[in-house]
């Protein structure tokens, strides 16, 4: 069977870099250790946005950690 290739458009294009390294890590720790991850690296980005010089760090690594543990529950 031919392997079909999806076209991602342009813009949409780092999303779908962030959800395929999301993937990748899951992938290579397993769904219950992801989440685990995601979870710590909330709680640092948390930690970080309350020290609000952090929060320029903070936000991005509370997103990314809750991205993890979705796609490490789903």
């Amino acid at each position: 069977m031919a392997e079909q290739k999806e076209n991602t458009p342009w813009f949409l294009w780092p999303f779908k870099a962030l959800w395929d390294l999301l993937a990748f890590i899951v992938k290579a720790t397993g769904r219950l250790i992801a989440a685990v991850i995601g979870l710590v690296i909330m709680i640092a980005g948390l930690v970080l946005t309350i020290t609000v010089v952090g929060a320029v760090a903070g936000i991005p690594m509370m997103i990314f950690g809750f991205l993890l543990m979705v796609r490490g529950i789903f």
